[in-house]
C-alpha cells in the first residue's frame, strides 16, 4: 500500500534519467532531466516533499540505484516492463511520459515489482553471463575457421574436432595454403579461435 506523500517515477539510461514526482497533497507534477549519477540523483529525491517512494522500470543499468536509494532510507521498486499497464491509445512513448506514468502507478500500487538481487547474486549473474557469451564467441570463431577449411576442401577425419590431434592437423594445414592472401585468412580465422579460447 502506497503510505508515502510523494510518488517518482524514474526513466533511467546509461546517460540520463528523467524524472517526474507527484506530491499527493497538492497534487502537483514536478519534472526534471538528471544525469545517471545516484548522488545527484538522491540530492533531488531530498528536496521533494517527503517521505517519497520511487519506481523505475528494470533494465540493462542493473539495481544499484535502488540499492543506493534503500541505503539512505527511499523506497524504491524496480518495475517489471512487461507486466506494465500501459495507457490505451496512447501510442507515442516518451522519457517524460514514461516517468509521469510509472509515478503515477507506484501511487496507485499498480505495478509488478522484480526481486532485486544481492551485490553478490547479481556478480554471479555477471559471471554466469561473461561465460555464455565467451562460449559463444567460441563457437562462433571455431565455426567460421571450419566453413574456411570446408570451402578450400580440408575436413578433419582424425578423430574428434579441437582437440590436441585436431589442433595439429590445423597447423600443419594452415602450412598448406599456396595463396598468401588464404594463409592470412587461415591464420587470422585460427588466432580467434585461440585468443577465444584462451590458455590450455
Amino acid at each position: 500500500m502506497f503510505t508515502e506523500r510523494t510518488s517518482v517515477g524514474l526513466d533511467v539510461h546509461a546517460r540520463s534519467v528523467v524524472a517526474a514526482a507527484i506530491d499527493g497533497v497538492t497534487g502537483e507534477l514536478v519534472q526534471v532531466r538528471l544525469t545517471p549519477s545516484h548522488d545527484d540523483i538522491r540530492s533531488w529525491l531530498r528536496r521533494l516533499e517527503g517521505p517519497v517512494a520511487v519506481a523505475y522500470e528494470a533494465g540493462p543499468t542493473g539495481f544499484g540505484l535502488s540499492r543506493a536509494l534503500e541505503a539512505v532510507g527511499i523506497r524504491c521498486e524496480v518495475v517489471a516492463p512487461s507486466k506494465l499497464q500501459r495507457p490505451s491509445g496512447d501510442r507515442v512513448k516518451t522519457d517524460a511520459k514514461d516517468a509521469v506514468h510509472l509515478a503515477r502507478l507506484l501511487r496507485l500500487d499498480e505495478y509488478v515489482a522484480v526481486s532485486v538481487p544481492t551485490v553478490e547474486q547479481e556478480t554471479a549473474r555477471d559471471l554466469v553471463r561473461a561465460r555464455e557469451d565467451a562460449r559463444g564467441d567460441l563457437m562462433r570463431a571455431r565455426h567460421r575457421l571450419s566453413k574456411l577449411l570446408l570451402r578450400q576442401g580440408f575436413v578433419y577425419s582424425g578423430g574428434q574436432a579441437w582437440t590436441g590431434a585436431h589442433d595439429a592437423w590445423l597447423r600443419r594445414i594452415g602450412r598448406e595454403f599456396g595463396s598468401p592472401v588464404l594463409r592470412t585468412t587461415f591464420e587470422s580465422g585460427y588466432d580467434a579461435v585461440l585468443t577465444v579460447q584462451g590458455p590450455p
